[in-house]
């Protein structure tokens, strides 16, 4: 078979891959690239940078707003992604029960979050626990209660952000779920029937480990979008108060676009890719491990 014909069998599969690959190199790579280099270089945006070798490396390891920003982000983490894997799990397995009526429904309301932008997501949940116009706090006066600080308390304001982000993100994660749950072998269950297992029994020693690959892809995911969290907190703290709530995409947005240190945030860039490719590689180390 010629190099022609072989290309007009597989044509469609070669211009769709060759799409994405133009896609990818275009969007991933190229922007990577250009974010190595300035990087090294005392750019502020506009032409005429100068290399100036390591130097924003040294200054950003010498700065305490990266490492604030830094142990921010990590502190969302480990709030966030373990709340958001139980209750994705949770939702999953009652949607998955065929003794559960509406279930269609129920899809729905918990599919749609996951269909809003991030900007929305944070106006509505600002809506709702705004201090002196919110939802939250308006009920809670008719109920003859004191109004709560939601976003001038630097607490407060992060256990907004993690339910939010939360509400937003259990949709795509609970389909993961019910998708590994419906793959469990029926007989498996039927067994521990037999046995007298419990209900909890049967999730314990036969769902679980069933759904292993799939909760370290869920928590891999979450993981990494928790890191890149931007969107959403800009829209419903914007990093407040002060900077209690600043994670690090903020960070390099507000010292690349607002202090035009483009140099210095484009290594804040390539530090937090470092983070991030390190995270994924342990996680899917100790999912392999786990596998074998």
């Amino acid at each position: 078979m010629t190099v022609k014909a072989r290309f007009e069998r597989n044509k469609w599969p070669f211009l769709f891959v060759g799409a994405n690959m133009i896609l990818f190199v275009v969007w991933f790579v190229v922007p990577a690239l250009l974010g190595l280099y300035y990087s090294f270089t005392n750019s502020d945006g506009n032409p005429g940078e100068k290399f100036i070798g390591l130097a924003n490396y040294r200054e950003l390891f010498a700065d305490p707003a990266f490492y604030k920003a830094l142990g921010r982000t990590f502190r969302y983490i480990i709030f966030q992604v373990p709340l958001l894997y139980v209750v994705s799990l949770l939702v999953a397995l009652l949607l998955s029960n065929p003794k559960i009526k509406g279930k269609i429904i129920g899809k729905i309301v918990v599919f749609l979050p996951w269909c809003i932008s991030g900007i929305v997501t944070g106006v509505m949940w600002k809506w709702l626990f705004g201090e002196s116009f919110g939802f939250i706090n308006y009920s809670l006066k008719q109920l003859g209660q004191s109004p709560v600080p939601w976003f001038s308390d630097g607490n407060m304001a992060f256990l907004v952000v993690v339910m939010a982000a939360v509400w937003a993100a259990t949709a795509f994660n609970m389909l993961l779920f019910m998708n590994a749950i419906k793959n469990v072998p029926a007989t498996l269950y039927e067994a521990a029937s037999l046995d007298g297992a419990t209900s909890f029994q049967k999730f314990w020693h036969i769902t679980l480990p069933a759904i292993r690959p799939t909760s370290l892809m869920v928590i891999l995911l979450a993981t990494i979008d928790a890191t890149k969290e931007f969107v959403m907190v800009q829209a419903l703290t914007n990093g407040g108060p002060g900077t209690d709530n600043m994670f690090i995409v903020q960070y390099i947005y507000t010292t690349g676009f607002d202090k035009f240190k483009v140099g210095y945030a484009s290594a804040v860039s390539m530090v937090l890719f470092m983070i991030i490719l390190l995270v994924a590689l342990i996680q899917l180390k100790v999912g392999g491990h786990q596998n074998d």
